[in-house]
């Protein structure tokens, strides 16, 4: 399970300038009562309709115009609804803490708009000793990440933009509280190898009110390069091999009245998929940026 958030992040084209910092503080609610059991799309009542509510707190800080630090935490909340009638417990805590720098190597005027060029390389580890092999409860996969991303976008001078991305995601290895499990073969041992994935998104949006308003849809795409499906009458576990497809659309506004604050809002549709819950999740969040120069030299000035 997942989320996407669009705001000023990692994985899109925007740069916060130097010496800034903008903070997003957001709210993610998702739910599925189906999922795929290999490429076979079922329901299970014994786990009813999950629910998952996700608090994310993120700050991008321009260290350079052309380089950004992000770091995230979130705090993610997972129960089923009934008829459910606690045959399971969800789970709750903190997840992984996520740590990215993002360089922009190319941008510049091309024929009827500016191209833009970017990298971005993200770590990634477990912030509690959560249970990864607790599906589908679980709050995270429980693994390291290493990720690097690049990314392409177009912007016309109408305001249109198309963005592209690819990724590779390694991962390492989780430890579960079991010591056997099958994944193509028996393991006996704790420790789950969590496949590495590739991921691709592309997006069209538009600017609009003066760049006050951004709208957008997209598509983002995660395919595993190893791994097991989820057995008949089995839960699904960390080494399953996991494809994704999911459609969105998302909405930012920067206030002109309120210097530096924003609102986003944003709703993904998982459409297809392999060893994945068929998820629907809605978010909301307000950011906020700020010019750390201005506001030392402001409190300096008061003393």
């Amino acid at each position: 399970m997942g989320l996407s958030l669009q705001a000023q992040t990692p994985n899109d084209a925007l740069m916060m300038p130097s010496k800034n910092i903008c903070v997003l503080l957001s709210y993610d609610f998702g739910t599925f009562d189906r999922y795929w059991e290999g490429s076979l799309l079922r329901s299970n009542e014994t786990i009813a309709t999950v629910d998952q509510k996700t608090i994310m707190p993120m700050a991008a800080i321009g260290i350079l115009d052309d380089l950004n630090f992000y770091i995230s935490l979130p705090y993610i909340n997972t129960e089923s609804s009934e008829p459910n009638g606690g045959k399971f417990a969800g789970a709750k805590g903190f997840q992984d803490i996520g740590l990215a720098l993002k360089y922009r190597a190319i941008h510049r005027d091309l024929g009827a708009g500016k191209f833009t060029a970017l990298a971005t390389a993200g770590f990634s580890t477990p912030f509690t000793n959560y249970l990864s092999d607790y599906r589908p409860y679980s709050i995270g996969a429980g693994a390291p990440e290493f990720s690097l991303r690049g990314i392409t976008q177009y912007q016309w001078n109408n305001g249109f933009y198309a963005r592209a991305s690819l990724a590779y995601l390694w991962r390492g290895y989780t430890e579960a509280e079991r010591d056997y499990y099958y994944n193509n073969g028996s393991y006996y041992s704790a420790w789950m190898d969590v496949p590495n994935a590739w991921t691709y998104e592309g997006i069209i949006g538009k600017w609009l009110l003066d760049r006050s308003l951004k709208l957008e849809m997209s598509y983002f795409s995660l395919t595993s390069t190893s791994g097991d499906d989820i057995r008949a009458y089995n839960a699904a576990q960390p080494t399953n091999k996991v494809e994704s497809d999911r459609i969105g659309f998302s909405a930012q506004y920067f206030f002109k009245s309120l210097k530096g604050f924003g609102i986003v809002a944003y709703h993904n549709r998982v459409v297809d998929g392999r060893n994945v819950p068929k998820l629907s999740n809605t978010g909301f969040g307000i950011t906020y940026q700020f010019n750390v120069i201005k506001k030392q030299t402001e409190a300096t000035d008061e003393q």
